[in-house]
Order: structure tokens, then sequence, then C-alpha cells
């Protein structure tokens, strides 16, 4: 039986969800499709391709992710305070803007806001979190 290799195109239905259980993606939700990707090309984050290394189709595992393998940690340089004039009316804490970085469009989640400033944070929203992930492999080319 096959297994997965590295430059195989994998077919895999899968569920993300942080330690304590809150599911952040799964391809099982209503109206989407397995997840197809060519591992070694660096689509997937690394954590996820190497839990898929050996399997076959028809087998179903659930790993662990450390946050260096999936999106890293938190980057504090990352987290800014800016003058609420920089932002547009009416934001709430939790809100997702997009704004301009010096390789182009950024978003940034505004983690505060104080009565002249908002402080805005544009790691990405699952760094340093530990991923769990429920695989199930369904096709390998």
């Amino acid at each position: 039986m096959k297994k997965v290799q590295n430059g195989d195109t994998v077919t895999v239905n899968y569920t993300g969800k942080l330690v304590d259980g809150t599911i952040f993606d799964s391809s099982l939700n209503e109206g989407r499709e397995p997840l197809v990707s060519k591992l070694g090309q660096g689509q997937l984050i690394a954590g996820f391709e190497n839990g898929l290394i050996d399997m076959v189709v028809g087998e179903s595992k659930t790993i662990e992710i450390e946050p260096e393998n999936a999106y890293g940690q938190k980057i504090d340089q990352l987290i800014s305070e800016v003058s609420k004039t920089q932002v547009p009316e009416g934001i709430n804490v939790g809100d997702v803007l997009q704004g301009m970085g010096p390789q182009g469009p950024i978003m940034v989640k505004i983690v505060e806001i104080n009565e002249e400033t908002v402080i805005l944070d544009a790691n990405h929203p699952l760094a340093g979190e530990k991923l769990i992930f429920d695989l199930e492999v369904v096709g390998i080319s």
C-alpha cells in the first residue's frame, strides 16, 4: 500500500483545533472539500506536512504541532500602538483591518482600544498556539 511521501499530491480531510478544543478550521464543514496539496512546496505548515508522511489512504490520526512548526511564536515587534486618528471610527477589539507594510498589504487585529491610542497585532492569528489536527488521508497521487 502506497504511503505518503514528500512530493506526493495528497487529498486529506482535516479538523484543526486549539489545545482548549476550539475548532479553528475544518474541511468537514458543509460546502467544503478535502484539502488537496502537493507536499514539499511550502504550501502547508511544516508540522501538518510532516504529520502526513507515511500515512496511507483511509488512515486517520491526530497530530500535535508546536508553534515553531506551525505559525511560529508571537513576535513582540509586530504589536504596535498607534493614534486613534490612524484607524477607522467605530472599530472594536477583535476587528481585523488591512494595512500596508514594507512588503505590501498586512492584516492587523485590534487588541486594545484606549482613549487616544489603539494597539494593533500583526502576528498571524494562530502564532504562539499549539495546534491539534485530526487527519484522514483520502487520496495519494
